[in-house]
């Protein structure tokens, strides 16, 4: 499918985005092996989410879909979980495939991972490799470092670790792990990551400790249903703040949007180029912090992102590429390798697309280097079936001359259902 999209004048408008990609997925796990109900609201009906849905119920939970964004799980405690009839199948999805290896290598059942051809390119080997320590045993091709994965349950056995990179998606996997010992696991991160596992979690009164840079959790304690109500995704609304803050005379409200600190990076850097953002009726909600803004249209300047700053805001980067175009002077990206075994290599994949519309960036091996402003013209860019590529460019595409097409945009469906509609909301000619 192509998406097609013209110079846009302004935006202007309210809206919502769908619920955070990330809660999303672990609201189906721990609502899944917590005891009694637990009820998510605003679950972001998309093609990764449902995939971790699909295996939940494949290992035997019942989950009830009462309309696309409320569900019920009827939780089945940490032992209830059911060996799976079939390969469980993860998509393209990224973190069901690496927190379901953590919550399998606890179990008392055989269970196989499989993904498409994304997932099979990406590595296992960092969540594998601690999971091996605890006692887990898993099985893999290039022993262990490529899916498919082959997992044996076993009783599992504390440990204390400290992360070699800074991944909410491998810290999690142990945390999940952590619940089937007998003692205190202990993960050290040598960067803060994304936490809405910790605090779900807590909640769900798990035996869990908050101690930056360390996160303790003791096993053998049940979870407890709850009520989860999801914030809006942060990195979805991201597309419609920064295309705000490029095209002239734009006024965005963006409603009930998450704003946990580990999530805001891409806020911080965008006041730091000079960005207006306010932010309004602040609450917190299921341990998560949210918040409505409002974006309007600034000029923006360069700045140097590092690797200190990457971990907060790593699904932003290529948005980021697409921001630097209209800002003036430099915007250097360092420290950000792990874009190059996301979804497709994104370093190379934004820099070739947005070389093709006009322009001045050079790709680094751990990031790229943009100067601006730039004058961007209309081209047929390639989406490399990455949904963060494909919305990138289409935020591109609203401040390009003459007309754009992005193909195989039917890959936004993966984070973004309804991202075109929405758009077009906000749109003015």
């Amino acid at each position: 499918m192509e998406l097609v999209l013209e110079k846009a004048k302004s935006l202007k408008g309210d809206i919502s985005v769908p619920g955070d990609k990330s809660i999303s997925h672990r609201s189906l796990i721990l609502g899944s092996i917590a005891q009694g109900e637990t009820r998510i609201y605003n679950f972001l009906d998309s093609l990764d989410c449902l995939r971790t849905l699909e295996c939940m119920r494949a290992l035997g939970v019942e989950i009830k879909k009462i309309s696309n964004n409320f569900l019920k799980i009827k939780g089945k405690g940490l032992y209830g979980l059911e060996e799976p009839k079939d390969i469980l199948e993860v998509g393209n999805s990224g973190t069901t495939i690496r927190l379901l290896a953590g919550l399998l290598s606890g179990q008392k059942f055989y269970s196989v991972l499989n993904g498409d051809d994304s997932i099979r390119k990406r590595p296992m080997k960092r969540v594998v490799q601690p999971l091996r320590l605890m006692g887990a045993n898993i099985w893999g091709r290039e022993d262990g470092e490529l899916t498919p994965l082959s997992i044996k349950g076993n009783r599992l056995t504390p440990l204390h670790y400290t992360l070699p990179i800074a991944s909410a998606q491998v810290k999690s996997a142990l945390l999940l792990a952590g619940l089937y010992t007998n003692g205190e696991t202990v993960i050290k991160e040598p960067l803060p990551t994304r936490d809405h596992t910790e605090r779900m979690l807590k909640i769900m009164q798990a035996d869990i400790k908050i101690c930056p840079p360390k996160i303790k959790i003791r096993g053998g304690r049940e979870l407890k249903g709850t009520d989860i109500f999801i914030p809006g995704d942060i990195s979805s609304a991201a597309y419609f703040i920064i295309a705000a803050s490029m095209l002239k005379g734009s006024q965005v409200i963006i409603k009930q949007v998450g704003f946990n600190p580990t999530r805001i990076g891409i806020i911080e850097i965008l006041n730091k180029m000079g960005a207006k953002i306010n932010i309004l009726n602040h609450q917190i909600k299921s341990n998560e912090a949210r918040a409505d803004l409002k974006i309007e249209y600034s000029e923006l300047k360069g700045l140097e992102i590092s690797k200190e700053n990457v971990p907060f805001l790593i699904d932003e980067l290529p948005l980021i590429a697409v921001l630097a175009t209209q800002a003036q002077g430099e915007t250097v990206v360092s420290g950000a390798k792990e874009l190059r075994v996301k979804e497709t290599d994104r370093i190379k994949a934004i820099v070739s697309e947005l070389e093709k519309m006009g322009t001045d960036i050079k790709e680094k091996e751990d990031g790229f280097i943009v100067r601006g402003p730039s004058k961007l013209h209309g081209a047929v860019c390639d989406s490399y079936n990455d949904h963060r590529i494909a919305m990138s460019l289409a935020v591109a595409a609203l401040l390009a001359e003459g007309k754009t097409i992005i193909k195989n945009s039917e890959c936004i469906d993966i984070s973004f259902p309804g991202f075109k509609k929405t758009l077009q909301k906000l749109i003015n000619f």
